[in-house]
């Protein structure tokens, strides 16, 4: 399968090089990872897997992620400082827009305490989203067509509505949602239940993954194909999906931290 590299790769790999020297007297845990409760982790660098060679210090996917998060590190403070309460900006407003669109998703699917997840749920919805729509400028790679990205996010919501759960409910309180309205059924209903709690990370990454993969190699391929006129269909759609996408993502985040902090009646 052929691999694109963003503009980035290159550069950003070179810079490493000069300062650490040459990639392949890093590590070895670096280059091939290492094995933990018997599960092997692959290692950081970028490897080309038909040659064995090493490309370099950080893989693409690593690089574009920091970069989406150097742009909010830089633009959010410059546009906290702009607030304006009485007469919002042009920027404001746009912002406000997604802020509302936001509270009233978490409202929706997590009543009377949602509010309180509004900072974790809008990271996930403005990081995705702006991390698909890098994919849009041909010589950049989106962050999320890499499964990499795509598992930590879903093992970070994994843990953190998990983890919400645990404090509403406790730890053997919450394990007890699990377990099915029928203590003679628990030993059979506990087993599924877990299976498919751990089973949304699943789901969550690969559909990131697919769309956005999918979508941004499609456009590569008519951009290769004819260069002018025709992309401009897909990257209309390759926008409309990025938002869908990171909506999607939201949405399901919202709705897992709602079931797993919601008390029976």
């Amino acid at each position: 399968m052929q691999h694109h590299h963003s503009i980035l790769f290159g550069p950003v790999n070179a810079l490493l090089t000069a300062i650490f020297g040459s990639p392949e007297n890093a590590p070895s845990w670096w280059l091939h990872g290492v094995t933990i409760g018997g599960v092997h982790v692959a290692g950081v660098a970028p490897v080309d897997h038909a040659t064995g060679a090493v490309l370099g210090w950080i893989p693409d996917h690593v690089i574009m992620a920091l970069v989406v998060l150097l742009v909010f590190a830089v633009v959010l403070p410059v546009l906290a400082r702009r607030f304006r309460e009485g007469v919002p900006g042009g920027a404001q407003n746009v912002l406000e827009v997604f802020v509302d669109f936001l509270r009233g998703l978490i409202k929706e699917n997590i009543p009377h305490t949602g509010e309180k997840y509004l900072p974790v749920v809008g990271a996930f919805f403005f990081f995705i989203t702006v991390s698909n729509l890098v994919g849009q400028l041909f010589f950049l790679q989106p962050p999320t067509s890499s499964l990499n990205t795509t598992f930590a996010l879903s093992l970070s919501c994994l843990v953190f509505f998990n983890a919400a759960g645990i404090k509403a409910h406790g730890v053997f309180g919450y394990l007890k949602t699990f377990a099915g309205p029928s203590a003679a059924l628990a030993i059979l209903v506990f087993p599924i239940e877990m299976i498919g709690n751990f089973a949304r990370a699943l789901s969550l990454a690969m559909r990131l993954f697919g769309n956005i993969y999918g979508e941004h190699t499609a456009t590569n391929q008519f951009v290769e194909l004819v260069p002018l006129l025709v992309p401009m269909p897909m990257n209309a759609l390759g926008i409309f999906g990025s938002f869908l996408q990171a909506y999607v993502f939201t949405l399901l985040t919202t709705v897992y931290i709602g079931g797993a902090i919601a008390h029976e009646h």
